[in-house]
């Protein structure tokens, strides 16, 4: 139990660091959706962030990123019509792990290679990958031990929920605090 309560620690801790990168100081947008898509994909994520992770860090973790922003995207779009895809079905149309991101911006998200926008999500992904990357390291773990996989993950899943959250704003999404007092019926009455 204490690894769990670490684990969920370090996710929360994350996550709020990752939120504030992207601009909601309410925190990461959470889509019920798009997290079952991600449980389900996770796995085959995983494969190859392990063989991947050591070689190139900031990358297998960007494309957590991507992989949340284009099943945000595509939620927001149709996703009737898209929730069954997967990030083995991006992967394979996109050539490999090598260029999913490459897949992903063009062809799901339509963002060009040469666009301004194209460098602005360039560099928030590789910030975010970054910043991972730092707490990662803060927290001391020994490479290729069963922990050091666990953080991978909960890491890849914020990453996920960081790219979900960074194309939901991009797509106007955003909270709004609201007064408890304007759904609270007043003096007890009951709603009609």
């Amino acid at each position: 139990m204490e690894e769990i309560e670490y684990l969920d620690e370090y996710e929360k801790r994350l996550e709020k660091l990752l939120a504030g990168l992207c601009g909601t100081e309410g925190g990461m947008f959470l889509v019920e959706e798009l997290e079952e898509r991600w449980k389900e994909d996770a796995p085959e994520y995983m494969v190859d962030a392990v063989s991947q992770i050591n070689h190139y860090p900031a990358f297998t973790l960007a494309v957590a990123g991507f992989y949340g922003m284009a099943l945000a995207a595509l939620w927001d779009t149709n996703w009737e019509a898209h929730k069954n895809d997967s990030y083995v079905g991006f992967k394979t149309l996109g050539g490999g792990f090598d260029t999913v991101d490459e897949y992903i911006l063009e062809h799901i998200l339509d963002i060009k290679p040469d666009s301004h926008f194209r460098t602005q999500v360039d560099d928030m992904m590789r910030t975010l990958s970054h910043t991972v990357m730092t707490a990662i390291q803060h927290e001391n773990i020994e490479h290729q031990t069963t922990r050091a996989f666990y953080i991978l993950a909960r890491s890849a899943k914020v990453m996920f929920r960081a790219g979900v959250t960074f194309e939901l704003r991009h797509r106007g999404y955003h909270y709004e605090k609201l007064r408890l007092e304007d759904f609270v019926p007043k003096n007890n009455e009951m709603p009609n």
